[in-house]
């Protein structure tokens, strides 16, 4: 039950990152236009995503040399320095809605929820790249408890940002909210950082 928790501790951290896709389910929020379907499309797509890096990573492990598996490790380091990194350097910007909009019809929205979730490459290097390489020395059962985690943190958050856009547009905004969001993302981040520098290291 620990990787449970685990797993929805980093994929929370994942997904509360200011990026296109998040900005998309506010704004259909404060819009009150089709929010349940967006926010299911993409919970779905993060669960798919979630589970296709955790058994590519699974599978293909057999292949694996200490070599390579350094690569790897170094490269999720880079990636997780780079993150964090873009973080503090964005922790002041101010998040801008334009709820002024014109409305869109429902085929409109799905197909632009889909092009927000699967031709974003945020979406592919949080999901398959990072939570399949860092779940990738987890035995198969802590495997499905971590990613179960990570699906259920997307569920829980996209429907909570949705719907409470929804009710709370004067708050959703907020820079000082989304500061100490972004600050909280930078110390789990770099908690996972020096796990993964001491796996290096070891």
């Amino acid at each position: 039950m620990s990787y449970l928790f685990f797993g929805f501790l980093t994929g929370l951290s994942l997904i509360l990152a200011i990026g296109a896709q998040n900005i998309f389910v506010i704004e259909q929020g404060l819009k009150k236009k089709h929010i349940f379907i967006v926010c299911l499309i993409c919970s779905i797509s993060d669960f798919i995503l979630i589970f296709l890096g955790i058994f590519l990573f699974h599978y293909f492990q057999n292949f694996f040399s200490p070599l390579i598996e350094l690569i790897l490790n170094l490269l999720l380091l880079l990636f997780l320095i780079n993150f964090i990194w873009r973080k503090l350097k964005s922790i002041k910007s101010q998040i801008l809605i334009n709820d002024n909009s014109s409305d869109n019809t429902f085929i409109l929205v799905v197909v632009k929820t889909l092009g927000f979730t699967y031709l974003n490459p945020h979406v592919y290097s949080d999901t398959v790249f990072f939570l399949g390489n860092f779940s990738k020395d987890f035995l198969i059962t802590q495997k499905y408890y971590f990613g179960i985690g990570a699906s259920l943190s997307s569920f829980l958050f996209f429907f909570i940002l949705g719907y409470l856009s929804k009710f709370l547009s004067n708050y959703i905004d907020s820079k000082r909210i989304w500061i100490i969001i972004n600050y909280s993302i930078v110390f789990f981040m770099s908690l996972l950082s020096v796990y993964v520098l001491m796996s290096i290291l070891k």
